[in-house]
């Protein structure tokens, strides 16, 4: 008797549905924000590599301006991700 009641408590569903405490606007703002630095600063970086790149290739010397692009790169979809990605964690894969 006791396990069929806890198995129809714990059988329903329920609905969380996120909202907005007061104030927030200020924090979404904030991130808002820093996503823009995010992107500048990765657009500055590859923007630095392809001139270090050019610099490397007319002076001959070591060339490590492609891991500068490569991380700039994996930074950037990182960023650009990082939103999508906990919208589908936290709202579940319905």
């Amino acid at each position: 008797m006791v396990t069929d009641v806890a198995s129809a408590v714990l059988a329903q569903e329920i609905k969380i549905t996120p909202t907005t405490p007061p104030g927030s606007n200020l924090i979404v703002n904030l991130v808002n924000y820093m996503a823009w630095l995010v992107s500048l600063a990765g657009i500055a970086a590859l923007i630095y590599a392809g001139g270090k790149f050019g610099w490397e290739r007319w002076h001959g010397g070591s060339v490590e301006s492609p891991k500068i692009i490569a991380a700039a790169m994996f930074g950037g979809i990182l960023a650009t991700s990082a939103g999508p990605i906990m919208n589908a964690v936290v709202t579940g894969a319905n």
